[in-house]
């Protein structure tokens, strides 16, 4: 990977074996890359990020505008999401066995040992949204695997910093992002469904766009909504 400046901006540049330049820029703090096809120059990818210069200032200044949460310290009264909605955390110092219990559709029952710290406070929620995020993906996969007829060989969940899914399509895994669990079943159906589209074809081409058309013709809502949330993973 190397990188190019323009006017105080820096752009990561990958090459690979593509066919076409395809520019994104990420949140939380506007981080550019540009995935570039092996025959290209320097100066035609220069003058392609110049091109598009006013799109990324754009992006860079709604990503700076949205409001971001505090860090979180774990504590009562402080607001977690689950599918898509907002829950006010209660901490219950318990001798048993650390759990999570929702509560009148309203709290997020934090049940952890007198004195824990922030750390076994984090983690205990993080293996809860895990263990929640784990229940739901299978019978997902199944219901698509019969739609699609494709077979996903091997799924998993980690905490990723950019992107909502990942797939290796030899292999037919994917990878999804621990953070959808903070978002509407619909969004993580949608994600599973576009990782598994990859098995299909591998670039974001017109083929992949009419392959989701056809498999979940609401996929841009979808995506316009995970693209309007924003990665806040634990530090």
């Amino acid at each position: 990977m190397s990188q190019i400046n323009i006017e105080n901006i820096i752009i990561n540049v990958t090459k690979k074996n593509i066919k076409n330049l395809h520019l994104t820029v990420h949140p939380p703090e506007g981080e550019v890359k540009i995935s570039a096809p092996l025959h290209l120059d320097d100066e035609t990818i220069r003058a392609f990020v110049i091109s598009k210069l006013n799109w990324i200032k754009k992006k860079q200044e709604k990503f700076k505008n949205q409001p971001r949460q505090s860090e979180s310290q774990f504590i009562t009264g402080e607001t977690h999401y689950y599918q898509g909605k907002s829950y006010l955390l209660n901490v219950i110092e318990d001798p048993k066995k650390q759990k999570v219990e929702i509560r009148n559709n309203t709290y997020l029952d934090l049940y952890v040992k007198k004195g824990s710290d922030i750390n076994k406070r984090k983690q205990t929620l993080i293996n809860w949204y895990r263990n929640q995020l784990k229940s739901q993906i299978p019978a997902i996969i199944r219901k698509w695997e019969k739609i699609m007829k494709v077979e996903v060989k091997e799924w998993g969940v980690k905490r990723m910093k950019t992107k909502w899914g990942t797939c290796n399509i030899q292999a037919q895994r994917i990878w999804l992002n621990l953070e959808l669990i903070k978002t509407p079943e619909h969004c993580i159906e949608y994600v599973i469904v576009h990782e598994m589209t990859h098995f299909f074809e591998r670039y974001h081409n017109a083929k992949f766009k009419q392959l989701m058309d056809h498999f979940l013709p609401h996929w841009p809502e979808y995506k316009q909504e995970l693209n309007q949330t924003r990665l806040e993973l634990y530090k």
